[in-house]
Order: structure tokens, then sequence, then C-alpha cells
């Protein structure tokens, strides 16, 4: 399967700017409030947002942060944590050395009390050791059901690491560079889920920001190859989150594409259009999560794919 009705998300307690993520990640700004009404203000995003999917019966499991250690991006946990149908587990090396103590192996018993089954657990974190990272399903995007994976090179993706991963998971590896405008110049993407987004039937995509022409056709040509159909945004789009979505599973299997409000107001009418051909989309405002923290609806929900048991 393509898509889950079964979300983990993380309630942060000390959410804010983080410096260390700053360096690379150009979609964080500052706001001139402190960072205790940041939290208040990211929380109360936070929960608006669950109660949205909730609502049309998507599975939430919200599991609250702890004060100590200091995780400011811990709202994030798609970037430490991923879930697959066979029970396995991947744990991620993470960039930013602040980012590394999201890590909680207490989530596996709240996931495990639930009744999903976890019967493997792949570790590449021991990579943050040498300097090399690749942060999870934000630097990978799964085509779950064709077995490709998309991945933008950057300094959170290795390639060497990207390949590996894609060889224990069996799945295709198709590798790429993704660039935005920053003060006149062309620098990485921090991660490929804000350029890309992958539903069943449809993919969203910033190709504009695949520089070079050649690996800018061989990514459509994949999407095209299986049946995709591509709906292209653009860069002033994407710098509102608009490759930065999800689409989950609801009440009765009904398809839902989950975004900020932020992201749904960049859209034109014919893009619209296009998702609503496929699913229902709903949105919820994240302005203070993404303002601060350069991620969006689809880097705080963490997809359970693990069966049950």
């Amino acid at each position: 399967m393509q898509i889950t009705n079964s979300i983990l998300m993380i309630r942060p307690v000390g959410f804010r700017k983080n410096e260390q993520t700053a360096v690379n990640n150009y979609f964080q700004e500052d706001l001139d409030i402190k960072n205790a009404e940041i939290n208040k203000k990211a929380q109360t995003e936070f929960d608006a947002f669950v109660t949205v999917l909730r609502e049309k019966g998507v599975q939430v499991t919200v599991v609250d942060d702890t004060k100590s250690p200091d995780t400011p991006d811990s709202i994030f946990p798609n970037n430490w944590i991923s879930f697959h149908e066979d029970g396995t587990v991947g744990l991620y090396p993470m960039f930013a050395e602040n980012r590394r103590n999201e890590r909680r192996e207490d989530i596996f018993e709240v996931l495990e009390e639930k009744g999903f089954v976890i019967n493997n657990v792949v570790d590449y974190t021991s990579a943050e050791e040498e300097g090399f990272f690749l942060e999870g399903t934000g630097s990978i995007l799964l085509d779950r059901m064709h077995k490709k994976a998309y991945c933008a090179l950057s300094d959170r993706a290795d390639e060497e690491l990207f390949i590996e991963f894609c060889e224990d998971f069996d799945y295709f590896p198709v590798i790429f560079t993704a660039n935005q405008s920053v003060d006149g110049q062309r620098m990485p993407i921090y991660h490929t889920n804000v350029m890309m987004a992958m539903g069943e039937k449809f993919s969203i995509i910033c190709a504009d920001t695949i520089d070079d022409k050649k690996e800018r056709k061989a990514v459509l040509e994949h999407l095209n190859n299986d049946g995709k159909e591509i709906i292209r945004i653009t860069e002033k789009q994407m710098h509102q989150f608009a490759g930065n979505m999800l689409q989950v599973l609801g009440s009765n299997d009904k398809r839902y594409l989950a975004m900020s409000s932020a992201a749904f107001n960049s859209l034109t009418e014919d893009q619209i259009k296009k998702i609503n051909n496929h699913c229902e989309i709903i949105h919820s405002s994240l302005d203070t999560i993404e303002t601060c923290g350069g991620g969006s609806a689809r880097c705080m929900m963490a997809e359970v794919f693990l069966p049950k048991g």
C-alpha cells in the first residue's frame, strides 16, 4: 500500500527555530517573539491539525515530547524513523546533533501497546560518527507501490547511504539534485519531501528545482511510466510548502491529501481540481511551525505501515 490511516505525531514542548538546522534549511525564518510563545503557538497549531485528521477518521497516535533533552524539532518525527509493512523499522542518521536526541525507544512500546508488530530494526545511525546522513522520509520519498525511492542529494541525504537503504528495503533508487534560489545562488534543497509529494496515482513536484535537464527528464519519466499524474508546482508555491503534503486514509478508506493552509492557499484552481480528482484536500494553519521549523504537514506525520498482531 502507498498510503495508511495510521500516523505517529509528536506534540512539542520546546519548539523553536533550531539554530543547528538553519544552516542549510533555507525555509526557516525568525519570529520576533519569545520561544515560550512560539512553542505555545506551535502546540495550538499541532492540536488543531490532529483534530482535522481525526475528524476524517485518520488514526493518529500522539506522543508528547519531553522537556529534556532539548529537541526543538521533535515535531518532525518522519526524519528519524520509518515503519514498513513487513514489521521493519528504519532508524536514520541526523545532520543536527540536537535532533539525534529525538530518537526514543519508548515510542516502540507505545505502538506495540496499540497492537502494532515490530519484527526488525534497521539502524543507520552509526553513519553520524563518520559525518554521513539520511533523514528518513524527509530525504527519501517512497513510491511503495512501484518499489522506487526518490532522493534529492544534500548535506542531509548521502548518496551511498541512500543506495544502502534501497538495497536493504528492495527499492530502485532515483537520484537527483534539487536546488532553490537563496540570495541569488542555487543551493541544495534540504529535504526531498519539500519539493515533491507521492500519492497513489499522482505526484506533486516542483520539477523546476531539478536544474539538470537529464535528471529532471529521468524523474518525470519514472513518474509517467508508473502511471502517476504529474501535478507541477512553482518554486514560489514550494516555499509555501505546496510540495510538503501527504495522502492519507480516513474512514471507509476515503482518501485525503493533508497539507497546511499556506500550501492550500498557494494552489491554483487547476491544481486543486487535479488533486480533487484523486482525493479530498484537508488543511490546517501551520504558520508558526512552518516559519520557525522550516517544515510543514508532511514532516509532522510519520506513517505507520506496521502489521497488527
